[in-house]
């Protein structure tokens, strides 16, 4: 038994392609020579998909994310929108109880945050996007 991340890129047609998941670290670390030019300038739909393995063959998802990637002009992860996100992110955190704090006070922030996030970095998939992610991890011939 074991854990693999698998990465889908979603193009403008919705045809998707696989993202060799180092390939994808080295993007997310920032390594000046791995780039994606076809995509530079543009944000990007993808599917972060957790799978369950046995024997090395995928059995059952776990999760799936929906998101969406800023590239920069060079093809590369857009530092500045990643960091906006990141910020964004930390306030989905709902805050600490104060006890000074009125009982009749409700900080809602991070409801809204979730609303903002939502809005601007995930997406929902078609069902033909769903089959396509699904036939590409199971087969086509799956039961």
């Amino acid at each position: 038994m074991g854990i693999s991340l698998r990465i889908f890129l979603v193009d403008d047609d919705d045809s998707i392609k696989r993202l060799p998941l180092t390939r994808y670290e080295r993007l997310l670390r920032g390594e000046p020579e791995e780039r994606l030019l076809q995509y530079a300038g543009k944000r990007v739909r993808y599917a972060l998909v957790v799978v369950d393995l046995v024997n090395r063959i995928p059995v059952e998802i776990l999760r799936i994310q929906y998101s969406l990637l800023s590239f920069d002009s060079e093809g590369r992860m857009d530092p500045v929108e990643r960091e906006k996100k990141a910020k964004l992110a930390f306030e989905l955190l709902p805050p600490m109880p104060m006890e000074q704090d009125p009982s009749q006070l409700i900080d809602a922030q991070h409801y809204f945050a979730k609303k903002r996030y939502d809005n601007e970095y995930r997406w929902t998939p078609s069902p033909e996007i769903e089959k396509a992610i699904m036939d590409a991890i199971f087969g086509k011939d799956r039961l």
